[in-house]
């Protein structure tokens, strides 16, 4: 399509819709595939194994010595945290005494542990506490509240292989 003035009216041309050609009717090779430059660089398909350049399956690096942690730890790890929504601190206390054999499942567990053992011991307390002052009743249900976010904020952070460290306040230090 040429540039310039546009030609008058009436002059036999076609209408100006019909003169423009749609971009895949481009003039050319203009929309062919790229080839593949020479020397085997380009578009190609992954090592077998994914990014790990050592080979093997796609594990998490973990700091603190902890070696590559498989997807039965991460789910071992996980049931720490998100079992308390369902049994409370029985579902750590089982992965803490029956799956904990590597390091990274058994620090997930007793951390989700030791969680566990602090709402029971803050909902004992204040809920008789409560009952000669009626306001304290909230003391249990905030620390519930604030619990429930660090469960999620510890779980999901086990289901990416990694380990986060929750606030002691919430995480009483018991277990190891």
């Amino acid at each position: 399509m040429a540039y310039g003035q546009p030609p008058s009216p009436g002059q036999g041309q076609q209408p100006q819709w019909q003169q423009q050609q749609a971009p895949w009717q481009q003039p050319g090779n203009a929309w062919q595939q790229p080839q593949q430059p020479q020397g085997g660089m380009g578009w190609q398909q992954p090592p077998p194994g994914g990014n790990n350049p050592q080979g093997g399956n796609d594990t998490a690096q973990i700091p603190g010595h902890f070696g590559p942690v498989t997807d039965d730890e991460k789910t071992w790890s996980l049931m720490a945290y998100v079992g308390q929504f369902l049994v409370g601190a029985i579902a750590p206390a089982v992965v803490y005494l029956g799956k904990a054999r590597s390091p990274f499942v058994r620090r997930h567990a007793a951390q989700g542990l030791n969680m566990g053992i602090a709402a029971i011991a803050v909902w004992f307390v204040f809920g008789l506490l409560s009952l000669a002052v009626d306001v304290l009743i909230w003391v249990p249900l905030l620390f519930t509240a604030v619990q429930m976010f660090f469960l999620v904020y510890a779980g999901r952070a086990a289901n990416r292989g990694e380990f986060r460290r929750v606030p002691s306040a919430v995480a009483w230090p018991l277990l190891k």
